[in-house]
C-alpha cells in the first residue's frame, strides 16, 4: 500500500516540477498578450503654457492646454492582417486631439499603430500611419514588451516620423510600484503641418505656398512598469514653432505651443490601479505558480522518499521468551 503511494506521489512530484518551467518559458509568451479590442484614453495638460493665435499670429501665455489621446483597437483590421502575417497582431486606431482653455481645437492627429500582440514589435501592414501619410514603424510606441528590460529601447516619435533611443534612467517608485524610469529627447526637428488646421480655409498647401515651416523638439519621459509593459505615469516638455515665410511677416519664427504637459490626476490614479491588476496576472504566469509548482514538486518528492524508505524498513528480531517462563505442555 506504502509503495502504491509513493509512486502515485512521485508522479505527481515529476509534473508540477515539469509544469514550473512549462508555464513560465512556453505558456506565458503564447498566452501573454495585449487584447485585439483593447480601449483606452487619457487626458493630459500643459498649465501656463504658452500658444499661437492664429487670429493675430502672435504667442501668448494660456491658463491651460488639453490634450486628449484615444487608442482603440481594430478588430477587425487585426484579423485580416493576421490571415497573412501568421501570428497574433493588435491594431490600434490613435487620436492625439489638443484644445486651448476656450475648448476650440488646436490640432487633432490621428494615426494606426500595428504590433504583435506578444512582443509589441511593430508589424508593417497596409494602413499603418499618421495623421494620413503612410509610415513605416521601427521601435516602440505606447507600451513597452512583458518584461521590460533595464536598457535602452528605440521608440517612434509620432510627430517628427523618426525612431530615436530612448533611454533607461534608472529603477523608482511611484505610487507604490517599481517602476522603471526612460527618457527621448527629440531636436529640433522640421516636422509636417498637420492635415486639419486650427483656422477654416487654411490648409498645410497653403501655408506650404508662405514659405513658412513647422519645427518641433520635446523630452519625452516615462514611468513604466516593467512586469507589464505599461506605462504608469508621462511628461512631454513640448515645443513648437512656426519659422520663415511671409506668413510670420518680417519676424523669423513664433511659437505655436510650448508648455510642459502632464497626465491628469484622475488619470494617473486610474492607470496605476489597473496596471496593478494586470501586474498581479502576470506574476502569477511569471513568478507566483511556476515557484508554488516547482515548491509544491520538491514536497511531494520528499514525501514519496519517505513512503518508499518506510516501505523497505527491515521487520526487527522477534522479542525472547521472559525469563523463568514455564514451557506450555499438552
Amino acid at each position: 500500500m506504502r509503495r502504491k503511494a509513493g509512486l502515485i506521489l512521485l508522479a505527481l512530484a515529476v509534473f508540477f516540477a515539469a509544469l514550473s518551467p512549462l508555464l513560465r518559458w512556453y505558456a506565458f509568451p503564447r498566452l501573454a498578450k495585449v487584447p485585439a479590442n483593447a480601449y483606452q484614453d487619457m487626458v493630459l495638460e500643459a498649465r501656463n503654457a504658452t500658444l499661437l493665435d492664429y487670429g493675430t499670429m502672435t504667442a501668448r501665455t494660456v491658463p491651460k492646454v488639453t490634450i486628449v489621446q484615444t487608442l482603440k483597437g481594430n478588430v477587425e483590421e487585426s484579423e485580416r492582417i493576421e490571415r497573412t502575417a501568421g501570428r497574433d497582431v493588435v491594431v490600434w486606431d490613435g487620436l492625439s486631439y489638443v484644445q486651448g482653455p476656450d475648448g476650440k481645437m488646436v490640432s487633432r492627429i490621428p494615426e494606426r499603430y500595428i504590433f504583435d500582440a506578444h512582443t509589441q514589435e511593430p508589424v508593417h501592414a497596409t494602413g499603418e500611419m499618421v495623421d494620413g501619410t503612410p509610415v513605416r514603424r521601427e521601435g516602440l510606441e505606447f507600451k513597452w514588451p512583458f518584461r521590460t528590460e533595464k536598457r535602452d529601447y528605440e521608440y517612434f516619435d509620432a510627430q517628427a516620423r523618426v525612431t530615436a533611443p530612448i533611454h533607461y534612467k534608472g529603477t523608482e517608485r511611484f505610487r507604490g510600484l517599481e517602476v522603471y524610469y526612460f527618457e527621448q529627447t527629440i531636436p529640433w526637428t522640421q516636422v509636417p503641418m498637420p492635415r486639419t488646421m486650427p483656422v477654416a480655409g487654411i490648409t498645410p498647401e497653403t501655408v506650404a505656398r508662405t514659405g513658412t515651416t513647422r519645427w518641433y523638439t520635446t523630452v519625452r519621459k516615462f514611468w513604466v512598469e516593467p512586469v507589464t509593459g505599461a506605462p504608469v505615469y508621462g511628461e512631454e516638455i513640448h515645443q513648437e514653432e512656426l519659422r520663415g515665410g511671409t506668413l510670420l511677416g518680417d519676424r523669423d519664427r513664433v511659437t505655436a505651443f510650448a508648455g510642459h504637459v502632464k497626465m491628469r490626476e484622475d488619470y494617473i490614479e486610474h492607470t496605476v490601479d489597473l496596471v496593478g491588476a494586470n501586474r498581479t496576472l502576470v506574476l502569477l504566469m511569471t513568478s507566483y505558480l511556476p515557484w508554488a509548482f516547482l515548491t509544491l514538486g520538491v514536497l511531494l518528492l520528499a514525501l514519496a522518499l519517505y513512503l518508499e524508505a518506510r516501505g523497505r524498513r527491515p521487520a526487527g528480531p522477534e522479542p525472547a521468551p521472559a525469563a523463568g517462563a514455564e514451557p506450555v505442555t499438552a
